[in-house]
């Protein structure tokens, strides 16, 4: 076996990788830009090794520096992850002129399957099922709108190097057409220095089903089921799921003998995955590309399967053969995957960037899995992709994985950033979501105007004001008891509360009685009687308990007079004080918000790529001001109502902070 090897990575997926590589008894090098040097995987290997600044272009994409760091550490072989160079031809073949291994499928696989273009006609060629589109390079936005007009609206248009929902656009008229073509090849180009695309029909309640298939060099190949990865945002996945809800058994073997078949045609060695793409109607089923590396949501195969895919992509690019035939292939249990991203879902998914002032994930036992790069303290940079880590849990159902799932999320502890953990609370108790019957537009149809906290109501608000009682009672007795105040000013602490919930539309005051009890307090609320037992600690995030018997698991914020509880999506902001001091408060008035119409403000840290109009230039509702880049992703800023530009604030090139002046009107 392998005694050292290199991976060519970053965040997440290198600490992944070099877990497995720590099992097996190899040696791990990490490649680090400047911006990662305080980086987990930096810290988890055994060597590591700087390739530059912090750009991709200028580090983790620069192939020279791979294979200089590969020979300066003796790596025997390079494990490329995701992204990145992962899927560069180029890259695995000059390796092999290297005499190092490629842990990945040989470069003739990925020329011919990472090129979407190809891919399809060889998909043809071996009798796979293929999407109608038009599958050449498109010169430019004008051509774009005449094939689409061809095809029929709507159409998808895609970088022909594309992945992870970059140099993707789905148009449905002319204008979108033509603006989306010139998003994906600026996309494509900046992302994986190509910018060739090609228009295919958008498959109408499509269902995003993926084979996961693994080849030896030996000629042995099998299919290790199917993931569901239809919960998407803008085409990226945000839920994944193995196997299938809408998947039968008949699918399953067809769709697996397809993909294996395609596998088999380009002599494939290694772990893959052959997308498809399922009408939710008729479960046709079309090929939509071959994504020759190991995918991001990998972990629910694992955990249905028992097998490690680090390692058999490890084992395969030694030499050795597949340990398992298709019949020892099985399924146990369900696994579920969310996408912790760096975003903030109430302020439309924006990027969010800066110090993890807590990272808290639940703790891994059993049922749940953690993958991630980063920690407490850590900083989540505008430089890479947002993803902060994966979440991933097991049951025997899927009901049951929803369950531990929701669970798990209560326990999930981010602060400092955004995250994206309240969004995907909500998916999971959705009942679309919870009853199977969905497809890739789900997102779209179910939250057309965005996100916003009203989409996560509570289902037990007795629970969180009961909570907010305990843990005021709990400050105030702790406040009551310590020594040395002045004789007569002891403090009294009262059994009477009033509970403020603090809403934008209007406060809500809940009057409530909380008396201690062993191992908790009693609260009276509404005539009804609440037993929380805990074992909760002041400054805790977490709060772990029971009400009534019934065990929960919350997260608490105190804001000096404030408090916040955090729970199945859900943020109720608290403060608890006297029925006169709540009169008080329900007279004060509030100050009104200031007034931004005449401005264009930066929605999120990012690099200002453009700015589309001039001073003194008058612009219609829904025309492009300016683009801002941001991990990895370009972010076209419209006006929302009709104006005239009376000053340019920041120029092209220029990083901006969240809310910074970039256009002022008149």
């Amino acid at each position: 076996m392998f005694k050292k090897i290199l991976i060519a990575n970053r965040g997440e997926i290198a600490c992944r990788v070099i877990k497995t590589a720590r099992k097996m008894g190899i040696k791990t090098v990490a490649v680090y830009s400047e911006a990662d040097k305080d980086s987990l995987h930096v810290d988890l290997a055994d060597e590591a090794v700087c390739i530059g600044p912090a750009a991709s272009k200028e580090s983790y994409l620069v192939m020279d520096k791979i294979i200089a760091a590969c020979k300066q550490t003796g790596a025997e072989a390079v494990h490329p992850g995701y992204g990145f160079l992962s899927e560069n031809a180029t890259f695995s073949r000059r390796l092999e002129e290297e005499g190092i291994k490629f842990i990945g499928p040989k470069h003739y696989s990925i020329a011919k399957m990472g090129d979407k273009i190809e891919s399809k006609k060889l998909a043809i060629a071996a009798q796979v099922n293929t999407i109608p589109g038009y599958n050449d390079a498109i010169a430019g936005p004008d051509e774009a709108v005449k094939i689409a007009q061809g095809i029929g609206y709507p159409v998808m248009i895609k970088a022909s190097a594309g992945g992870g929902g970059k140099g993707l656009r789905v148009a449905y008229n002319d204008a979108e057409a033509h603006e989306g073509f010139s998003s994906c090849v600026n996309e494509a180009r900046n992302s994986f220095g190509d910018d060739r695309v090609f228009i295919e029909k958008y498959v109408l309640e499509p269902r995003h089903i993926e084979i996961q298939v693994l080849g030896d060099s030996h000629g042995n190949y099998v299919y290790l089921n199917e993931r569901d990865c239809s919960i998407q945002r803008r085409h990226q996945k945000v839920i994944e799921e193995a196997p299938s809800p809408f998947v039968d058994p008949e699918m399953r073997k067809a769709m697996g003998e397809q993909a294996v078949a395609l596998a088999r045609a380009v002599q494939y060695e290694s772990a893959g995955t052959v997308e498809f793409v399922v009408s939710g109607a008729t479960k046709e089923f079309y090929f939509l590309e071959m994504n020759t590396r190991l995918q991001v949501e990998h972990p629910v195969t694992e955990l249905i399967t028992g097998l490690d895919l680090v390692e058999q992509m490890i084992r395969v690019a030694y030499g050795e053969k597949l340990p398992l035939s298709q019949a020892d292939v099985g399924i146990n249990g369900w696994a579920m995957e969310c996408r912790i991203n760096a975003e903030d879902p109430f302020r439309g998914f924006l990027p969010s960037t800066g110090r993890l002032v807590k990272f808290q994930p639940p703790k891994e036992e059993g049922s749940v899995r953690v993958d991630t790069g980063v920690y407490d303290g850590g900083e989540i940079s505008m430089y890479y992709d947002s993803m902060i880590a994966k979440l991933i849990v097991h049951g025997a159902t899927r009901e049951q994985a929803i369950s531990r799932m929701r669970d798990a999320l209560n326990g999930f502890v981010i602060r400092g950033i955004s995250s994206n953990i309240p969004f995907q609370a909500a998916l999971m108790q959705h009942p679309r979501f919870q009853s199977g019957i969905f497809d890739t537009s789900f997102i779209a149809k179910e939250y057309p105007q965005g996100f916003d906290a009203s989409m996560v109501p509570h289902d037990d608000p007795a629970l969180l004001v009961s909570v907010a009682a305990y843990v005021y009672r709990a400050f105030t007795d702790r406040s009551a008891s310590i020594s040395g105040q002045l004789q007569g000013h002891e403090r009294i602490v009262r059994d009477q509360w009033c509970v403020v919930r603090l809403n934008p539309n209007g406060n809500e005051s809940h009057h409530v009685v909380a008396r201690p009890i062993d191992g908790g307090y009693h609260v009276e609320y509404k005539g009804e009687q609440y037993e929380i037992l805990s074992d909760w600690k002041l400054g805790q995030s977490l709060f772990n308990g029971t009400c009534n018997g019934e065990e929960f698991t919350l997260q608490v914020e105190r804001h000096k007079t404030k408090y916040s509880l955090f729970h199945w999506g859900t943020r109720a902001d608290f403060m608890v004080m006297s029925a006169r001091a709540a009169e008080l408060l329900a007279l004060m008035p509030e100050k009104p918000a200031p007034d931004l119409s005449k401005f264009l403000l930066s929605p999120m840290p990012g690099l200002l790529r453009e700015v589309a109009v001039a001073v003194g230039q008058e612009v219609k509702a829904g025309e492009k001001l300016a683009v801002i880049e941001a991990m990895k992703m370009e972010n076209i800023l419209k006006a929302d109502q009709d104006c005239k530009v009376k000053k340019i604030s920041a120029a092209a090139g220029e990083s901006l902070s969240v809310d910074q002046i970039i256009i002022e009107f008149e």
